[in-house]
C-alpha cells in the first residue's frame, strides 16, 4: 500500500460511509419523477386505445364480417382464412418494417431497453394483426415494447441533452405505466417488470421508484379511461369467486403434482416454440402463414368435436378465464382435455411465429389443467385452479415472485386464503423446470497471446 503525505492512500475514503440514497436526495431524480409521471399518462391513454382497438377488432372480423358478407353466422371454418391472413401480415411486417415486429414471443418477457419510436408502428401491426385475428398470445409484450418506446422518445424529444439513464429510466416507466391495469393491479405489474429486468443483473434503484410511480398514475388513467368510455379497464380480475376452505394436507400434496406436470408441459411447449422459430425465420411469410393455418385448423377441430364456438379456444384466454372457473361444470374432462391440447398446439405456433406476450395463455392452460384435476379426490377447484395457474406460469416465464401475485391476486381473497398452496406449486415448478432446461454452453477461452 502507498503512502502520501496524509497517510496511506484510501484512508479518507475508507472513514466516509458510503450513501446508497444519494441519488434520490439528488434534485435531478425529482425532476425525473415528474418526467415519469407527466409522460406516463399520454402513454396510458394510448395503451388504453390500443386495448380498445384489439377488443374492438375481434368481434369486427368473428361476427359482423361474415354477417356483412351474407352468412347467418360465422361459419365453423371461418378461422381459418382469418388466421392465414394475420400469417401474411404479420410475415411483412416482420420482413418490411423496422423493428421486426417487436420482441420474439418464444423468448418469454424481457426488457432490454425500449425500442426506438421507428419501431413502433411494427409493433403496433404485428400485435393488431395478431391479436385481433386469433393468434393465442396476449397484449403484455406489445404493451411493454410501446409504453417503453412512447416514453423514452417523448423524454428524448423534450430534452435532446437528456443523459442515456436518465431516457432509460423514463422509458421503464412508461413500460411500467403501459400494463399497470392489465394484470389486474398496478403492484402486479411493477413486481412482474422489476423481476424481469432483475434476471440479468441487479436492477438499478432508480428506476423503481419512477416506475411504481408510474404504474400507480397508470392504474387511475386505466380506471378513468374506463369509466369515462364505459369500456373497462380491460384488467385481468374475476369477480364472483366463491370463498376458499382453508388448505388442506392432501392438497399439498396436490401442488407437489401439479408442479411437476406444469414443468412438463411448460418445457414441452417451450422447446416445440422454438424449434418452429427456428424453421419460420428461414422463410417468414409464408411459415407465418402456414402457422395461422395450424391455428385456424386447430379451431375449426375443437369446434367441431365439442360443438363450442371456436373462438374458445383462440385468443389469449385472458377473458375466458372468468367462464372457465364459472363454467367449469359445463364442461366434460374430455372436452377440458382437447381444449388444453388444442390451445397448447396453437399457443406454441402462435409462439413461434406471431407477436404478442406468453403469459395469459401460459395461465389459462394451467388453470385448465388444474380444473380437470380438480375432479380427482382431495383438490378443490379454487386450489387447483390457482395452483395450475401458478405452476405453468413461473414454467414458462421463470419468474416465481410474479408467478404467484398473479396466480393468488387473480382470486381475491380466495387466491390469499390458498396462496401457501400456490406457492409450494411454483417453487416445484421452478425448479424442476430449471433442472429439465439446458445449461447455457460455456464460451470457449481466449486463447493464450503469442510471444511479442
Amino acid at each position: 500500500m502507498s503512502v502520501g503525505p496524509a497517510g496511506p492512500v484510501g484512508a479518507a475514503e475508507a472513514t466516509e460511509p458510503h450513501d446508497p440514497y444519494a441519488p434520490v436526495r439528488d434534485r435531478g431524480y425529482l425532476k425525473l419523477l415528474l418526467v415519469a409521471a407527466a409522460v406516463g399518462i399520454p402513454v396510458c391513454a394510448v395503451a388504453f386505445g390500443f386495448l380498445a382497438l384489439v377488443h374492438a377488432l375481434e368481434p369486427l372480423l368473428y361476427d359482423d364480417l361474415p354477417r356483412a358478407l351474407g352468412f347467418a353466422g360465422p361459419p365453423i371454418w371461418w378461422p381459418v382464412p382469418l388466421l392465414v391472413v394475420a400469417g401474411l401480415l404479420v410475415g411483412l411486417t416482420i420482413r418490411h418494417l423496422p423493428g421486426h415486429g417487436g420482441h420474439e414471443p418464444a423468448d418469454g418477457l424481457s426488457l432490454s431497453g425500449a425500442p426506438p419510436l421507428s419501431a413502433l408502428p411494427g409493433v403496433v401491426l404485428a400485435a393488431l394483426a395478431s391479436l385481433s385475428f386469433g393468434a393465442v398470445l396476449g397484449p403484455e409484450a406489445p404493451l411493454i415494447a410501446l409504453g417503453g418506446g412512447l416514453a423514452m422518445g417523448a423524454a428524448r424529444l423534450l430534452n435532446r441533452g437528456m443523459p442515456a439513464q436518465a431516457a432509460a429510466a423514463v422509458g421503464a416507466a412508461g413500460s411500467f405505466a403501459a400494463i399497470s391495469a392489465l394484470l389486474g393491479s398496478p403492484l402486479v405489474g411493477a413486481f412482474l417488470l422489476m423481476e424481469v429486468a432483475g434476471m440479468g443483473a441487479a436492477m438499478p434503484g432508480a428506476v423503481l421508484v419512477p416506475g411504481l410511480l408510474a404504474a400507480g398514475i397508470g392504474a387511475l388513467i386505466f380506471t378513468g379511461l374506463g369509466d369515462w368510455t364505459g369500456l373497462g379497464t380491460y384488467s385481468l380480475a374475476l369477480h364472483d369467486i366463491p370463498k376458499a376452505a382453508e388448505p388442506t394436507v392432501p392438497e399439498f400434496g396436490w401442488a407437489l403434482v401439479i408442479g411437476v406436470l406444469a414443468a412438463l408441459a411448460a418445457t414441452g411447449v417451450r422447446r416445440l416454440a422454438v424449434f418452429l422459430k427456428g424453421r419460420v425465420a428461414r422463410h417468414r411469410v409464408p411459415a407465418t402463414m402456414l402457422m395461422g393455418l395450424v391455428v385456424g385448423a386447430l379451431a375449426v377441430g375443437f369446434a367441431a368435436a365439442t360443438g363450442k364456438s371456436a373462438t374458445e379456444m383462440l385468443y389469449s384466454g385472458q377473458s375466458a378465464l372468468g367462464s372457465l372457473f364459472r363454467e367449469s361444470a359445463g364442461y366434460t374432462v374430455a372436452a377440458l382435455l382437447l381444449l388444453i391440447l388444442c390451445k397448447g398446439l396453437a399457443y406454441c405456433a402462435s409462439l413461434s411465429a406471431f407477436r404478442g406476450g406468453p403469459i395469459f395463455p401460459a395461465l389459462f392452460l394451467g388453470a385448465a389443467g388444474g380444473v380437470v384435476l380438480s375432479h380427482l379426490p382431495g383438490l378443490s377447484l379454487t386450489a387447483a385452479f390457482a395452483m395450475g395457474s401458478g405452476a405453468m406460469c413461473v414454467a414458462m416465464l421463470k419468474l416465481p415472485m410474479a408467478s404467484v401475485l398473479l396466480a393468488t391476486l387473480l382470486l381475491g381473497r380466495s387466491g390469499l386464503t390458498v396462496m401457501p398452496l400456490v406457492i409450494v406449486a411454483v417453487v416445484v415448478s421452478y425448479v424442476v423446470v430449471l433442472r429439465l432446461t439446458p445449461a447455457p454452453a460455456a464460451s470457449a477461452p481466449a486463447p493464450a497471446p503469442g510471444p511479442a
